[in-house]
């Protein structure tokens, strides 16, 4: 199965360990997006995004920009990647 790219990579705290981790793909996103605790309103439709870019529906950037929103609304965004 091949990976969704997206560029520039969205750099996110990961909940948890704390560590940095750089999503450029909608696989990883969705992997991240899975983890996360909280899940506010933009998560909802980053997890939607995220599967329809999978299922080659939507465009990789789309994605990118439902996580990176997602991302911020939970305050895990490590620098602004717009």
């Amino acid at each position: 199965m091949a990976l969704h790219w997206f560029s520039p990579p969205v750099p996110v705290r990961t909940e948890g360990s704390g560590s940095t981790r750089k999503v450029s793909n909608a696989e990883a996103a969705a992997e991240e997006l899975l983890k996360w605790t909280s899940h506010g309103l933009l998560w909802n439709l980053a997890v939607h995004v995220c599967v329809a870019v999978i299922a080659d529906e939507m465009e990789p950037e789309e994605c990118r920009k439902a996580f990176l929103a997602a991302a911020k609304e939970e305050g895990l965004v490590l620098c602004s990647s717009d």
